[in-house]
């Protein structure tokens, strides 16, 4: 009798365990919208990625393809970011400033735009030991440093929420022959030489950054238009939205700049209704089609915001 109570109480424990993680599984959190723009090169340039690719963009696609992997976030596409750069007539080799990723990322209607400069990438070695018939071999200390300065912007006011400095190192020791500055031939030989390893540790070190951070920031999306009583905005199943959602639809107001700074504080909008998705498979998961639950005078621009 009691063997049999001990079974049914770990199998009772065991379902209602197993529905809450079911339940937990099942509801899908609005994803943040996010831009990386490409890093500023300030090494000496001398590394190459194994695809030709320089040290500054090299990092920022290592750091889009982390954000992409984790399924916290809709990153914008690197065509898509580079397109609206050209059309802006800004240079997409580092140059780019909180103050105009906060411009980008508004035209991307993205919530966050993260910008930084890769300050450090590459060995440094000590080697001590003689020569046997004209080949060097000794004890050599090995030390691979990669160190980036990221800031990342709230693209709503052009502030910086955070700015962090990472820095990785990676070394090893042993009995090494001499051989030349290591080149990156394909993505496996990068991974597994020391510099690529600090390479990927300060990548998970910005993403956790960004975890931490991007709660601070107000999810928002827009109407693209209203047809026949229908709504359509420009958020849908690739950003965590779900049939059943209800958002709040407000109309803009006046901006508020403070007067020192020239930051924005944001506006005094009004709430002119709520609308629920009915469909968040428009345009490939980019949108979604909503019913409207009460207000009126839905327009292009009015903002989405979470209920």
């Amino acid at each position: 009798m009691k063997t049999h109570s001990i079974t049914t109480t770990f199998i009772a424990a065991f379902l209602l365990l197993t529905g809450i993680s079911s339940l937990f599984a099942q509801e899908k959190q609005i994803k943040k919208r996010i831009a990386v723009f490409v890093f500023d090169d300030k090494t000496d340039k001398s590394y190459r990625w194994w695809n030709n690719k320089g040290v500054g963009r090299g990092m920022s696609d290592m750091l889009t393809t982390e954000l992409v992997k984790s399924g916290n976030y809709r990153v914008i596409e690197r065509q898509e970011l580079e397109s609206i750069m050209t059309e802006q007539k800004l240079g997409l080799s580092g140059a780019v400033t909180p103050e105009s990723a906060a411009k980008i990322g508004k035209l991307l209607g993205v919530e966050l735009a993260v910008v930084g400069s890769v300050s450090e990438f590459g060995y440094k070695d000590d080697t001590k030991g003689g020569r046997i018939k004209g080949i060097g071999l000794g004890i050599k200390n090995q030390a691979a440093t990669v160190g980036i300065d990221v800031r990342m912007v709230n693209t709503s006011t052009g502030e910086i929420l955070t700015a962090e400095n990472i820095r990785r190192q990676k070394s090893s020791k042993g009995i090494k022959f001499n051989s030349a500055k290591l080149s990156f031939k394909d993505e496996k030989s990068f991974d597994e030489s020391l510099v690529g390893k600090a390479a990927r540790e300060a990548v998970e070190d910005i993403v956790k950054v960004i975890d931490k951070r991007a709660p601070d920031i107000a999810w928002e999306a827009k109407v693209i238009m209203e047809k026949a009583g229908a709504i359509y905005i420009n958020a849908g199943a690739n950003d965590g939205v779900k049939a059943g959602d209800v958002f709040v639809i407000y109309k803009k107001g006046d901006d508020l700049v403070d007067p020192d700074t020239g930051l924005s504080l944001g506006s005094v909008d009004s709430k002119i209704g709520e609308v629920k998705v009915v469909n968040p498979n428009i345009g490939e998961g980019k949108a979604s089609q909503c019913t409207v639950v009460s207000g009126k005078g839905f327009s292009k621009g009015d903002f989405v915001r979470e209920n």
